[in-house]
Order: C-alpha cells, then structure tokens, then sequence
C-alpha cells in the first residue's frame, strides 16, 4: 500500500471519527442523568456533575468543532487542510486528555485532571495552527479574527481551569474557587465556543440558506463587543462583581450585531438548490439554536443584575447555552456539513457522483434529529432547574434518540456518497476552490 493511499483512507475518516466520538461522549452523559437522574444535585459544582458537563463541553462542543475544521476548512473557508498521520495522533491525544480529565473529575482528583488537560490543550493547539495557518488572504478579515480570538480564549480558560484544579488540590490561593468556576466557564463556553461558531457562521450559513455573503463593519461587531464583554466580566466574576452587569451587557450587544447580520443575510437570499429536501429539518434545528442562544443572553443578564446566587436560573443559563445553542447548532451543522464532505470525496475520484449533495440528505433521520433535539432539551432544561428527576431522565432519554438517529444519519450519507476512490480522496482537502459546485 503506498502512502497516498494511507492518507486517503485518513483523511476520509477523521471528520467521521471525530464526529462519532463526540456522539459518544454527550452520549455518556446523558446515560449517566438516565441511569441516575438525581446526579445533577441541587447544585452543578460537584465532582460528578462536573464531569458529565465536560464530557458536554470537551467531549460534545470542543471536539465537534475541530471535527467540522477539516470539513469547514477546505469547504467554507478555502483553507486546505490535509489530513495526515499527526492529525490522527491529535484525535488520539485530544480523547486520552479528555477521558482522563472526566475521570479525574468524577473520582475528585483535580491534580489528574489538571494533567490530562494538558494533553486537550496541545492538541487543540495543533488544530488552532493548522487552521489559522491555512486560512488565505482571500478570507474576510472579520472571520479570522473571530477564530484568532476564540482559541486565544481557549488558551486562557485552559489555563484558568488547570490553575483552579491544582488550586483545588495543594490550596495555593484564597480566592472563591466558584468564582473562578464561573469566570472560567464563561470564558470557555462564550469566548471561545460561541465566538468561533459565529465567526464559521458568517461563511457558512450563507451557503446553506443559500444567500450573499455578509459584508462591511458589522460582522466586526460581534467579535468586538463579545471580546470587550469578557474583558470585564471574566475578571468582575472573581474580583469585583458589580462590573459584571456591564460585562454582560457589552456581550449581549456582541449577539445583537450577530443576530442583525443573520437577519441581513437571510433577506439576500439566492435560488435553493434543487436536490434540497422541501423542509431543511438541519437549518430548522439550526433556527432553534438560535432561539436558545437568545434565551441564554436574556438569562445571562438576569443573573448579571441578580444579587446572590439564583440557582434556577443558573441551570437555565447553562443548559440554554451550552446544551440549548451549542449542542444544537452542531447537530444541525453536522446535518449539512456531512453530505458536502461526502459529495466532494466522491468529486475527487474524477467521475461525477450520480447524487447531488443535497440528495445524500435523509429527511426522516433529519427530521427525528431535530424533534428529539426540540423536544428534549426544554425537558431536561427544566428537570435542572426545578430539581425534577422524571423530567431529567425523560429529557436525557429523548436526547439520547435524536443522538442515535443523528449517529444513523452520518452513516446514511457516507454510505450514499458510494464508493471512493483512495488514491484522490485526499485532493479534496487542497481544493478548496471545488466547494462551489456543490
């Protein structure tokens, strides 16, 4: 076998297998709340609990984003990146560190896992390079800034947990470890996952509505506000909370200059392509997102003005972002990422697939996605914070559906896309100009 062809077959895998391993994780998960739906507690800070919101955040979100980098990458942001053998030692490393990291949390060693993060932070550095390398002079500078600040961001709360968990196991600092739990969460979940989903956002959405590109200065505005916001919050958070109502405020305004660009794009819309299913379910799980990414702002706000703790409306603020816009928002990205990735491995065997790429779609599967998605994430939302344990389990159970037939749709669409020719699939990854056709 020659090594082209090896790096075929790696490159045709590694958006899967990073995409199953992420249904795996958020899988994990939502089984430990079914099997034991009184593990959340009154109150999320907990070893046990911890470790199951990161196998949400590293295991779902974090690991679902740089999956979809290599599809993303060549596709949207005509930056070519070639899978190679480092690439699949990267997945390795990234689920050895994350795997360590939640059984570190749910035994109660925070030095372990202050290791084993040291491992997620490398190889989420090595994606970060090869991205931020790749991207060419032709991308809009708003988008690689909202990427360059979103792993710089990564890079700080990284450093803020690790620091808290070795604090939490030799007591170097007397500072509020909850406080830095909430500083360091918001810079993670807001600072980096939701910065670059934005920033991959003005590219993407775009082709999958389809409309015109977004143009001019208010892109800049999201990444601007969102940045200052966290600027004032992060800090407030442990030093001086009554800063936090301004920090807030500035970020909200960072989801406004978003959601106005969104609605701006949306109006500029181009002829559907044909092979589009009448009902996109994936865009409409999309919508949803950021339904819940509007929630979570409101709630944010009310928990910045609120004096003292306001447990209900933490876990609201929570499972809206985290679960409610994040969990969603890639679950209906993966939906229309896949069949791309798929149509344009296929492209690369030099025969034109007898399928369009639209075509590879289930709609059923879809569909069944996006209503479980729907369905459970209010019902989980509101057993945590209403201490509930039927509407836990039953939210955890419904979830756990949409994750079986979204696993089920992936499987569906490479099998569509027909067999592949491994001595070209990997040219995909350095065409990025080919993503037009589709």
């Amino acid at each position: 076998m020659n090594t082209t062809m090896a790096s075929g077959r790696r490159g045709r895998s590694l958006p899967l297998a990073w995409f199953l391993t992420a249904h795996l994780a958020l899988g994990s998960a939502l089984g430990a709340i079914v099997v034991d739906p009184s593990l959340p507690g009154a109150f999320f800070y907990h070893p046990k609990m911890v470790a199951v919101v990161h196998l949400l955040t590293l295991g779902w979100i974090t690991a679902s984003i740089l999956g979809a980098l290599y599809i993303v990458g060549p596709f949207a942001l005509r930056a070519p990146m070639p899978v190679r053998r480092a690439d699949w030692i990267a997945w390795l490393v990234y689920w050895a560190g994350t795997s360590g990291m939640v059984a570190h949390f749910w035994m109660g060693r925070y030095a372990g896992m202050a290791w084993s993060a040291g491992l997620v932070v490398a190889a989420v550095a090595f994606v970060a390079l090869r991205v931020l390398r790749a991207l060419g002079p032709s991308q809009p500078r708003f988008v690689v800034w909202h990427l360059r600040l979103a792993f710089l961001n990564f890079g700080a709360a990284s450093t803020i947990g690790i620091l808290l968990g070795l604090d939490r196991t030799y007591g170097w600092s007397s500072i509020s470890p909850i406080a830095v739990a909430y500083a360091h969460a918001n810079l993670a979940a807001i600072g980096f996952a939701i910065l670059l989903t934005m920033g991959v956002a003005y590219r993407l959405m775009p082709m999958m509505l389809p409309a015109a590109m977004p143009q001019g200065t208010r892109p800049w505005m999201s990444a601007v506000f969102l940045e200052a916001g966290l600027l004032v919050l992060v800090p407030a958070l442990v030093f001086r909370p009554s800063l936090a109502p301004l920090g807030a405020m500035l970020i909200v305004g960072g989801f406004v200059a978003f959601f106005a660009t969104m609605a701006q794009t949306a109006r500029r819309r181009l002829p559907r392509p044909p092979a589009l299913p009448a009902r996109d379910w994936s865009l409409w799980q999309v919508h949803v997102a950021f339904a819940w990414l509007l929630a979570a702002g409101l709630l944010g706000l009310v928990l910045a003005f609120t004096p003292g703790p306001n447990l209900t409306a933490l876990w609201l603020y929570g499972t809206a972002g985290l679960l409610g816009f994040l969990g969603q928002i890639i679950g209906g990205m993966q939906g229309r990422l896949v069949p791309f990735d798929a149509w344009l491995r296929a492209m690369a065997t030099g025969v034109r697939p007898v399928r369009a790429a639209h075509s590879l779609i289930s709609p059923r599967l879809a569909a069944l996605t996006c209503l479980a998605w729907t369905i459970g994430v209010p019902l989980l939302a509101g057993g945590l914070a209403l201490g509930t344990s039927w509407a836990r389990r039953l939210g955890a159970l419904v979830l756990v559906a949409g994750l079986t037939a979204g696993v089920s749709h992936l499987l569906v669409i490479a099998r569509r896309a027909g067999p592949i020719d491994e001595s070209t699939e990997d040219a995909v990854h350095t065409r990025p100009q080919e993503t037009q056709c589709a």
